[in-house]
């Protein structure tokens, strides 16, 4: 049995800042066990095609939060990067406009803006009218029929492929009423609702690298302290040990809750809440073309169209050529001659039920000292900056 004080499940963001913060403190007894032959998770890059491509999908550094851009720029320097003001874009078939929707109604035709405009009128938002429980009925209520017809429901459907009404709603809540005054005067100006977007405004990407390269230096940083070609899968809670063979006083678990074979000293409780946690496996598939845009990723709501979105990655990765998709994994065609990555967990699902559940699972891992730990281990669709701020903070809290 190897034995240490913090066992860290997962060499991704999460599990690679928290083991780094702890060397930082002073603190060298933890291991780090990785299931792949190298660290990032769904941040790793291959060179494809004489380029960078990020096998994870889209995955970019924020620049909001300078504790993090620190902390990530002290592994690769900030000469290392180019920063980005994010250009997204939602094709629409007959139209493409800026993301996000509902703040560039005005970029639409004439006669299409009139229509969303008497859409969000109604919206039950914007009457009073109760607000419903299934995100079926929520998506329209919040933002009209038609952005909820014309691109909200069916991109979801394309992401999710599932019964829109398991997913809850608790989610968008953050999402703001659509104003029928807002949108009227964005239409009569041609402006934007919004002075900034919601999420990447500006973003930084490596400028000779994929965003994989920044996480092999973090691990290489602590490479006496990580096992590679390690899958966990057996996590035994009472004894605090991983696969019979390592053991912690405290385990931090970054890795997905239902990727385990075996967890010894759970009850029918936790059992019932891992039977609830749901996630989507997306395929990413290169195409050696170049597309004729600035934008740095569109959406795609054409339920016609397997992808939901595309990487323009020779608009943010100097020197590359072409593009990838990103795919439900029920959705890809994988006979089609084209170079692709699949991931397996990819997004959890914010299902109906999966904030009781995942708390619960939670609070009973960690009354036996298993914490859980970013996108997987909390369940939450954490992007990198935010995975790496709760990794910063929880060694802050546990040193």
């Amino acid at each position: 049995m190897e034995s240490v004080k913090y066992l860290i499940i997962g060499a991704g963001p999460a599990g690679l800042t928290f083991a780094n913060m702890l060397k930082r403190r002073g603190e060298t007894s933890f291991l780090v066990l990785e299931a792949e032959d190298e660290a990032g998770g769904l941040c790793r890059s291959k060179e494809v095609d004489g380029a960078p491509l990020d096998i994870g999908g889209g995955h970019f550094l924020d620049v909001r939060d300078p504790e993090v851009v620190e902390f990530v720029f002290s592994f690769m320097p900030e000469d290392e990067w180019d920063r980005y003001d994010r250009i997204s874009r939602i094709d629409l078939g007959h139209s493409v406009i800026d993301y996000p929707f509902e703040s560039n109604i005005w970029q639409l035709p004439e006669d299409e803006q009139i229509g969303h405009l008497l859409a969000i009128s109604r919206a039950g938002c914007n009457t009073g009218e109760e607000k419903p429980a299934e995100f079926s009925r929520w998506i329209p209520w919040k933002l009209g029929e038609k952005v909820a017809e014309d691109y909200m429901l069916p991109y979801n459907r394309k992401m999710w492929c599932m019964d829109l009404d398991r997913i809850g709603t608790y989610w968008l809540e953050k999402l703001p009423d659509v104003s029928f005054e807002d949108t009227l005067r964005s239409c009569i100006r041609h402006s934007s609702i919004y002075e900034s977007l919601p999420g990447h405004a500006s973003f930084y990407y490596p400028k000779k690298h994929g965003y994989g390269k920044v996480w092999l230096d973090m691990a290489d940083a602590i490479r006496d302290n990580m096992v590679y070609g390690v899958k966990a899968s057996e996590l035994d809670l009472d004894e605090r040990t991983v696969n019979g063979h390592y053991k912690g006083e405290y385990i931090i678990n970054t890795a997905p809750w239902t990727g385990f074979e075996k967890i010894p000293g759970i009850g029918d409780d936790m059992k019932k809440a891992l039977e609830k946690l749901v996630h989507t496996s997306v395929v990413i598939k290169y195409f050696d073309e170049t597309a004729d845009t600035d934008s740095h990723w569109t959406y795609f709501p054409d339920e016609e169209k397997e992808y939901h979105r595309i990487l323009y990655r020779a608009n943010f990765c100097p020197g590359s050529k072409g593009y990838w998709t990103e795919s439900n994994l029920k959705r890809a065609d994988l006979n089609d001659g084209r170079p692709y990555y699949i991931n397996e967990y990819a997004y959890p699902v914010n299902t109906v039920d999966k904030r009781e559940a995942i708390a619960l699972i939670l609070d009973e891992a960690k009354k036996k000292s298993v914490i859980g730990l970013g996108r997987w281990g909390q369940w939450e669709h954490f992007n990198s900056d935010v995975t790496v701020k709760r990794a910063m903070k929880l060694a802050n809290d546990m040193i």
